[in-house]
C-alpha cells in the first residue's frame, strides 16, 4: 500500500518562507501577550523587525534572483519563484499590519507606566531647546543632503540605513527639487530628553523638525523617511578562486550594493516622492512598505535599554548553574576523565566552555588544541586563550567559517587575529560551510596520549549563550576522540577515513544516519515492535528526510517533533502523517538545541547535533551529530524533552489544517519549559552554595579545635563558581 502512495506530493508540503513568516508571527503573538513583563513585550516587537529584516536580505533575495531569471523549477509546495515571491510579500504586508497595530497597543501602556516616547509638538520648552542644541551642536556638522539632479544623480542608498526624502522647491519656481538625507548611525536613534528620566525622542524627527536649516533660501514641500531592504547575501565563486578570504573580504565590499528587495516609506509620504523614490531604486509595487509610524522598529530595543527603573517589567534575573569540577577553581581535565559532562544553555553556565580552553592554553600536558568557530561574541575570551595557548607552544589548529552569514566581517578579523598570535588557521573549506561546533585537547598523561573533546549544539559564543537554548557534552571518549581527530584532518588536509566509530558527519553522513533509524523503526513495527521517534530542531525543510518520515508514520512509527520555526511537513494526512505530532516552543530564550531520540521495543538511544533537518545542512555544510552514551546524561536529556514536550504555555501544536494552535492545557497546571529548567538551576545553584557553606563551617569549626587562631579559608569560593 504504501508503493501506492506518492509522499513527494505538493499537497503533503508546506512553503518554506510562508512557514518562516509563520514562526516570526509567533514572536509577534509574544509581544502581544499580556502575560509576558512590558518591557519585554517590547524586546519581542524589535525582534519581529530584526527578523523580518534577515529574512528579506537573504531569503526573499534569493528568491527575487530565481524570479529574475524565471528559474521554472516549484519547489516542494509547488510554488514557482515568482509565486513564491509575490505570496511572500503578500503575508509579509499582513504581518506589517499586525506589527503597528501591537505598537498602537504598546504604546498607551508605555505613557501610563512612565515611558514617554514623544513627536516634537509633545516637548515642554526645555525639551524642545534640547534638541535644538543637539541639532546644532552635534547633528548638524555631520549632516550630508544629498541633491538628485541632471548633474548630481540619485545617490546610492545603504542597506539598512534611515533616510529622508526631501521635495523642495527656490522662491517663485514651481518646479520640484528633490534631495536625500541619510541619518547619520554613529548618533544613538533614541534620544534621551531631559526633565523626564525616561522620555525619548527619535533623532530623524529631530533631524525632520530643523531640516530647512541645510536648505537656506529653499522651502521644504514635504519630506519623508524611508528605508531600504538589499540583497545582502554572499556569493562566493568557490570553485574559482585559490584565496578563500580575499574572495569573502572582496564579495563583502560588493554585497552593499546587492538590489533594493524592499522600500519602507512613511505612509504620509508624497505621491511624487514615492515615484522618485521607486524609480530610481528600481522597487516592483509588490515590495514597497507603507509604515503608519516610525519605520524599523528595532529602536524599541534600545527604549528598553535605556529605560530606567523598571527592572519589574523584565524578565527576573536568575543564577545559572556551574559545577565547582568545571571551575577555575578545579582542573576540568580530571572532571572529564573521571566522567562525561553534559551542558544545558544558558540554564547551565557556558563558562566551563571557555574554562576548557583556557586551562589547555596553560596546562603543561596539553599538546595541541583544535577548534571549529562559526560564530563568536565580539570580544570573544576564547580567541584570546587560542592565542595564548600558541604563545604557550601548543599546536593551535582553527578552522573560522568565514562564510557564515553577517558574521564574515567579524570572523574574517579573528582569523587574521589568530594567524598574528601564531595559530594554524583554515577559512573554511570550498563548496562547504563548517557548522559543527567541535574542539579537541589532546595532552600527555602518564598512561599515553588522551583526547579530551567538547562538542555542542550551538555557537562557542559566550555572548548569545546566555539566550540561546544548546546543549553541549564534554567527554574523553577514546572512540569519539579518534573520530574527532579524523575530523580535523579531514578539514586541514587531505584524510578520508572510512568509518567513523561514535560521531556522524555531514555532508551526507547525518543524512544516512537518520535514513538508516527510520528504516529500522519501520522495520520494528513491521516485526510487530513498537518504534518511536522523538526530534527537536530549528527547521525541517529537507524533503527526502520528510518524506521519510512520512513513510515510518504509514508503517505505524509514532514520531513527535519539536521545531522552533520552519515546518514544511504537515501533520494529519491520512495514511501519511497521522502518526505525527509537531509542536512548536516560542519563549523567553531562543529554542536552538538539536535532540534525536530513537526508543525501539523500550532501548533508546540518544543523539545530539549541531545539525537541523533541512538540506543546506545535510548536503553543503560540515555538520556533527554525537551520542549522549553515558546513561545518566541520557536520561537527563530524555528528561528535558520530555518537559519541554509537556510545556503547556509556550507550546503551539500544528493542526491538520496546517495552522498552530495554542497548546489546551486541560485544567492541568501550567508547565512553563523554560521556567522550569530555570527554577531547576536555581535550586541547585542554592543548594550548592548551602553545601559550601555547610563545609565551610565545618572546616572553620575543625581548625579551631586544632588552632582557633588560625582560621581555615581555603574554601571560600562557590563551588558552583556562580558570581553570587
Amino acid at each position: 500500500m504504501s508503493e501506492k502512495i506518492d509522499y513527494n506530493n505538493f499537497d503533503y508540503y508546506t512553503n518554506r518562507e510562508l512557514s518562516w513568516l509563520d514562526f516570526n508571527d509567533w514572536v509577534l503573538e509574544e509581544a502581544r501577550d499580556e502575560a509576558n513583563p512590558f518591557l519585554e513585550r517590547l524586546s519581542f516587537l524589535s525582534i519581529t523587525q530584526s527578523n523580518l529584516d534577515e529574512f528579506f536580505m537573504v531569503r526573499v533575495a534569493s528568491l527575487a534572483k530565481l524570479a529574475a531569471v524565471n528559474y521554472p523549477e516549484p519547489e516542494a509546495s509547488g510554488m514557482t519563484a515568482e509565486e513564491q515571491l509575490k505570496a511572500v510579500n503578500q503575508k509579509a504586508h499582513v504581518q506589517l499590519t499586525k506589527q503597528y497595530q501591537t505598537l498602537d497597543n504598546l504604546l498607551p501602556d508605555c505613557e501610563r507606566l512612565g515611558i514617554h516616547l514623544k513627536t516634537v509638538k509633545q516637548l515642554t520648552d526645555k525639551q524642545y531647546q534640547y534638541i535644538k542644541n543637539y541639532f546644532h551642536d552635534d547633528l548638524y556638522p555631520v549632516l550630508t543632503p544629498m541633491a538628485d539632479d541632471s548633474s548630481r544623480p540619485f545617490p546610492f542608498i545603504a542597506n539598512d540605513t534611515l533616510n529622508l526624502a526631501i521635495q523642495l522647491k527656490k522662491g517663485g519656481n514651481d518646479e520640484p527639487l528633490y534631495a536625500t538625507l541619510q541619518i547619520p548611525d554613529v548618533f544613538p536613534r533614541v534620544l534621551r530628553l531631559p526633565d523626564d528620566d525616561n522620555a525619548f525622542i527619535l533623532i530623524e524627527d529631530v533631524v525632520k523638525e530643523f531640516v530647512s536649516q541645510l536648505f537656506v533660501n529653499y522651502k521644504i514641500k514635504s519630506s519623508s523617511a524611508f528605508r531600504v531592504i538589499r540583497d545582502m547575501d554572499l556569493d562566493v565563486a568557490e570553485e574559482d578562486t585559490s584565496d578563500l578570504l580575499k574572495e569573502v573580504q572582496q564579495q563583502l565590499k560588493l554585497r552593499e550594493h546587492g538590489d533594493v528587495i524592499r522600500l519602507e516609506v512613511e505612509s504620509s509620504i508624497s505621491k511624487k516622492l514615492l515615484k522618485r523614490l521607486t524609480t530610481e531604486l528600481n522597487v516592483e509595487p509588490f515590495a514597497i512598505y507603507e509604515v503608519q509610524g516610525p519605520l524599523d522598529l528595532t529602536f524599541l530595543k534600545h527604549v528598553v535599554k535605556e529605560t530606567n527603573g523598571h527592572d519589574d517589567l523584565k524578565y527576573p534575573k536568575y543564577k545559572a548553574y556551574q559545577p565547582k569540577a568545571l571551575s577555575a577553581q578545579s582542573n576540568i581535565f580530571d572532571a572529564i576523565s573521571q566522567h562525561d559532562w553534559l551542558m544545558q544553555h544558558p540554564y547551565d553556565k557556558f563558562d566551563p566552555v571557555v574554562e576548557f580552553i583556557r586551562q589547555a592554553s596553560s596546562d603543561p600536558d596539553t599538546l595541541a588544541i583544535k577548534m571549529t568557530l562559526y560564530r563568536v561574541s565580539g570580544d570573544s575570551p576564547i580567541i584570546r586563550y587560542l592565542g595564548q595557548a600558541a604563545q604557550n607552544g601548543k599546536q593551535v589548529t582553527v578552522l573560522v567559517e568565514v562564510k557564515a552569514r553577517f558574521d564574515e566581517q567579524n570572523n574574517v578579523h579573528w582569523a587574521k587575529k589568530l594567524e598574528t598570535m601564531g595559530c594554524h588557521v583554515i577559512y573554511g573549506l570550498i563548496g562547504l560551510k563548517t557548522h559543527c561546533k567541535l574542539s579537541l585537547v589532546v595532552r600527555r598523561e602518564e598512561n599515553g596520549i588522551r583526547r579530551y573533546m567538547h562538542m555542542g549544539t550551538g555557537n562557542y559564543n559566550d555572548a548569545t549563550a546566555h539566550f540561546y537554548t544548546d546543549m553541549g557534552l564534554f567527554t574523553a571518549n577514546n572512540d569519539m576522540g579518534i573520530d574527532a581527530t579524523n575530523i580535523f584532518n579531514m578539514l586541514s588536509g587531505y584524510s578520508r577515513p572510512p568509518f567513523f566509530h561514535e560521531l556522524h558527519i555531514s555532508p551526507e553522513g547525518i543524512r544516512d544516519f537518520i535514513d538508516e533509524k527510520l528504516d529500522a523503526a519501520i522495520q520494528v513495527v513491521k516485526d510487530g515492535g513498537t518504534a518511536h521517534v522523538q526530534m527537536k530542531m530549528n527547521s525541517l525543510s529537507d524533503q527526502e528526510i520528510i518524506a521519510h518520515l512520512y513513510r515510518a508514520s504509514h508503517a505505524g512509527v509514532e514520531i513527535d517533533i519539536i521545531v522552533r520555526g520552519i515546518c514544511c511537513l504537515r501533520t494529519g494526512i491520512k495514511d501519511v502523517s497521522d502518526n505525527i505530532t509537531v509542536h512548536s516552543i516560542v519563549g523567553r530564550f531562543l529554542e536552538h538545541s538539536r535532540i534525536y531520540i530513537f526508543d525501539f521495543n523500550g532501548e533508546q538511544t540518544v543523539f545530539l547535533s549541531s545539525a537541523d533537518m533541512m538540506t543546506r545542512n545535510l548536503n553543503r555544510r560540515v555538520e556533527l551529530l554525537f551520542p549522549v552514551k553515558q546513561s545518566d546524561l541520557r536520561d537527563r536529556v530524555l528528561a528535558i524533552y520530555d518537559i519541554m514536550w509537556t510545556d503547556n504555555v509556550k507550546t503551539r501544536v500544528l493542526a491538520a489544517d496546517n495552522t498552530y494552535k495554542r497548546v489546551s492545557r486541560g485544567g492541568k497546571p501550567a508547565n512553563e519549559s523554560q521556567a522550569v529548567f530555570v527554577a531547576d538551576a536555581e535550586k541547585k545553584v542554592a543548594f550548592a552554595q548551602a553545601r559550601a557553606e555547610q563545609n565551610k563551617l565545618s572546616s572553620l569549626q575543625s581548625a579551631g579545635e586544632r588552632q582557633p587562631e588560625t582560621p581555615d579559608q581555603s574554601d571560600s569560593a562557590n563551588p558552583d563558581g556562580s558570581d553570587a
